[in-house]
C-alpha cells in the first residue's frame, strides 16, 4: 500500500547521504555555507534503516542525493544495502568527479540512472561557477558511466540569464552528440545568495524552448516520466530534452516524491519548510522500525498541496540545496 498524499500517492524518495560537496553549483553560491558537525548527519545505518522502511511502506524508487554523495567515506555500502531492496529504480544525483573511481560499483550495485549536475561546458565558467572545479573532471566522470552501461544518464544544468543561458544550444547539442538526456532547471529561491539577483538572472523554460528552436526542431514527448521534467525530443535523437519548472508550469499537482536531508528531516516539499525528524526518532527508539514507518506515514499528512516562490522577495527557504538534497 502506497503512502497517501491528499490523492497522490508518495513512490519516490530522494535519500541525502551528506551536505558536503567537493565543489559548489549554482544553487550554493554564498559565501556564508557551513556544514553540519558529522554528529548531527546521519549514519550509513541509518541510511540504510530509512529506505527500508520506505520501501516497506510502498516505495519503489530511491534516488540517492547530496551535497555531493560520493564524497561521503564508505558511502557505496548505502548502494549494496539499498540494491538489495525490491525496488524498481535507484539512481544517483552527482556533480560527476568522483564516478571515474566509483562507477563500476555503483552499476554493480543496482544502480540504474545517474544524473549528472553540469551547467556549462566552457571550462573557465566552471570554474568560476563552482569556485574549485575542473570541467575535465565531470567529462571523465561521464564517459566513465557510458563505459559501464547505465540505463540512462541526465545533465542536470540550472540556466541563468546572464550567466549560461547563451550556452544552452551547446549543451543540447553536446547531449545529442554523446547520447545523454538533460533536464533544463529553473533556479529556485534556496539559500541567500549575494552573487546575482535571482529575478533579473530568472530564465523560464518557455525562454529557453525560444532560445534552443532557432537551431533544433522540438517536439514534445507524449509518454512523460513521473517526475517534474516536461520532456522533448529533436527528431532523429533519442536524447530527451526536459525542462523543470518550479515557477512557470508549477507541477506540485503531480508531485509523487518527498526528501529525506542529511541530518534526517523529512522535507515534504522543496518549497516549504514542512518536515518530521526521523533522526530523533531512529536514535530515541533503535530498531523499532514500526515506529519509524508510522512518523512516516503521519508525516505526510501535512505535506502541502503546493510551493509558492518569490523572485523578488527574500528567499522562503533558507536552507540550501546541499543540505536539502538535489
Amino acid at each position: 500500500m502506497l503512502i497517501d498524499a491528499f490523492d497522490r500517492k508518495i513512490d519516490y524518495i530522494r535519500l541525502s547521504v551528506t551536505d558536503r560537496c567537493d565543489f559548489r553549483c549554482v544553487y550554493c553560491m554564498s559565501e556564508d555555507m557551513t556544514f553540519m558537525p558529522r554528529a548531527q548527519v546521519l549514519t550509513l545505518e541509518e541510511l540504510t534503516e530509512i529506505g527500508t522502511a520506505f520501501v516497506e511502506l510502498g516505495v519503489s524508487k530511491i534516488r540517492v542525493t547530496g551535497g555531493e554523495p560520493l564524497v561521503r567515506k564508505g558511502v557505496t555500502q548505502v548502494f549494496k544495502q539499498l540494491g538489495k531492496l525490491p525496488l524498481k529504480e535507484l539512481t544517483l544525483t552527482t556533480n560527476g568527479s568522483q564516478l571515474p573511481k566509483y562507477a563500476a560499483e555503483l552499476k554493480a550495485a543496482g544502480v540504474k540512472r545517474i544524473n549528472i549536475s553540469l551547467d556549462t561546458l566552457n571550462p573557465a565558467k566552471f570554474r568560476e561557477l563552482t569556485r574549485t572545479g575542473e570541467l575535465q573532471q565531470v567529462l571523465d566522470g561521464i564517459k566513465a558511466a557510458q563505459d559501464v552501461g547505465f540505463e540512462r544518464i541526465k545533465l542536470n544544468a540550472v540556466i541563468l540569464k546572464n550567466r549560461n543561458a547563451v550556452e544552452v544550444p551547446e549543451l543540447v547539442q553536446f547531449v545529442l552528440d554523446n547520447h545523454l538526456d538533460i533536464s533544463f532547471i529553473e533556479e529556485m529561491p534556496l539559500g541567500s545568495i549575494v552573487e546575482h539577483s535571482r529575478a533579473l538572472e530568472f530564465c523560464s523554460s518557455a525562454d529557453l524552448r525560444d532560445i534552443i528552436g532557432p537551431k533544433f526542431k522540438l517536439e514534445p514527448l507524449q509518454a512523460q516520466t513521473a517526475g517534474p521534467s516536461r520532456y522533448w525530443q529533436v527528431p532523429g535523437y533519442h536524447s530527451r530534452i526536459g525542462f523543470i519548472s518550479p515557477h512557470s508550469e508549477n507541477f506540485c499537482a503531480s508531485c509523487n516524491r518527498v526528501r529525506v536531508s542529511a541530518e534526517g528531516k523529512l522535507l515534504l516539499c522543496l518549497g516549504n519548510e514542512h518536515a518530521a525528524d526521523l533522526k530523533a526518532i531512529l536514535r530515541a527508539h533503535p530498531g523499532d522500525r514500526e515506529r519509524l514507518k508510522a512518523t512516516i506515514v503521519q508525516a505526510i499528512t501535512i505535506k502541502p498541496e503546493r510551493h509558492h516562490f518569490d523572485l523578488n522577495s527574500e528567499p522562503q527557504i533558507v536552507r540550501f540545496m546541499s543540505s536539502t538534497g538535489g
